[in-house]
């Protein structure tokens, strides 16, 4: 968890900062990813601003756990892989979670729980018999100066 709370300090998103680890079956790291806009865009061109129609940040926002399932050089080298994430995936995020094979949702928060995407995301999940477990470990406090 320590590895995604880092990689979503990357994030230039001024209100949510998501960052995602995945892990082999050997806890070594295979991907990592963190909410950010598709690569090869400026930046400066979007909005980062939950507004409404072309001006919200949800139509262009790459995910985290996304980012990271991307990241991967090798798309099988996921299955059976555990995803420690610092949010809850979203429904979409989750599709691809369970299209990639990965076994295990390791969540930091789930602030979003009551919406209707989150609650789609958690039964989907469930229905694809991927294990899903709200982080316990220590607490982890990363500051950079």
């Amino acid at each position: 968890m320590g590895i995604a709370l880092l990689s979503s300090l990357r994030s230039k998103d001024p209100n949510t900062k998501v960052g995602a680890c995945i892990v082999d079956e050997d806890n070594k790291v295979v991907s990592i990813g963190y909410n950010g806009m598709p690569r090869h865009i400026d930046e400066e061109n979007l909005s980062w601003n939950k507004g409404e129609g072309l001006d919200s940040k949800y139509l262009y926002v790459c995910h985290a756990e996304f980012n990271a399932i991307l990241n991967t050089r090798n798309g099988s080298a996921l299955k059976n892989c555990i995803l420690y994430v610092t949010l809850f995936p979203c429904n979409e995020c989750a599709k691809a979670i369970i299209q990639v094979g990965i076994k295990e949702v390791v969540y930091l928060d789930n602030k979003y729980e009551n919406q209707i995407t989150t609650q789609a995301s958690k039964k989907m999940l469930e229905l694809a018999g991927i294990k899903l477990r709200k982080y316990q470990g220590k607490d982890i406090k990363i500051e950079i100066k």
